[in-house]
């Protein structure tokens, strides 16, 4: 059983297998979901609460990260909660292209939020968003494109643990964007953010709540 910052009792009525890796070596995390007025509970394996936004559904532009594919765990957990997610292929190689795969999309298809995942995250710093929220996930800003700012309301996700692109460089883009401390949001234990944790947070980020578990 959860229970909701008011004091609302719930239970448990939905149980989902979550794909994820460890260590480079994919496991099943079991995670269990309840839809209650509109909301979604997590509970993970240690019976933390996780509480996301009201189901909205909303169109999503997901960017994947460098030597990805569509179809990952992050953009499959979009989609199963509902949203309707545009996820192009970005060439690895060609970044000028990627950004010009990534603005046609965008134009076309006037999503209301851009999540960027690592090289996706510099990807989508560098594309006319327009009204979109955008949610960063671990952005390569620093190895990637020209942009070194991103625009008011943007969500950072990064773990500190990330062996891959450092949390600092997270912490710097605050900075240098001007943005409260509040934007960026510590969560996960790697690089991939494909946990159930993180992924909640994701969620959150894009329907415009608190990324934030809570405690």
């Amino acid at each position: 059983m959860g229970r909701f910052d008011n004091g609302l009792a719930v239970t448990a009525d939905k149980r989902e297998d979550l794909h994820s890796f460890h260590h480079g070596k994919p496991h099943i995390t079991r995670c269990t979901i309840a839809a209650i007025h509109g909301l979604y509970l997590y509970f993970t394996e240690n019976d933390r609460v996780f509480q996301t936004a009201y189901n909205t559904i909303m169109k999503i532009l997901f960017l994947h990260g460098w030597q990805s594919v569509p179809g990952g765990v992050k953009p499959t957990f979009l989609a199963r909660h509902g949203h309707e997610v545009i996820n192009p292929h970005l060439p690895d190689e060609d970044f000028a292209e990627a950004v010009r795969i990534a603005q046609l999309e965008c134009e076309r298809h006037q999503p209301g939020a851009v999540v960027g995942s690592s090289r996706g995250g510099a990807v989508a710093m560098n594309i006319q968003s327009g009204r979109a929220r955008l949610v960063l996930l671990c952005p390569a800003w620093k190895k990637w494109g020209t942009a070194r700012t991103v625009k008011p309301d943007t969500v950072i996700l990064h773990s500190r643990a990330d062996d891959v692109v450092p949390f600092a460089h997270s912490e710097e883009l605050v900075r240098n964007s001007g943005l409260p401390a509040t934007a960026l949001i510590e969560v996960g234990d790697d690089h991939r953010l494909a946990d159930p944790e993180p992924l909640g947070a994701l969620l959150n980020a894009c329907l415009g709540a608190d990324g934030r578990p809570d405690a």
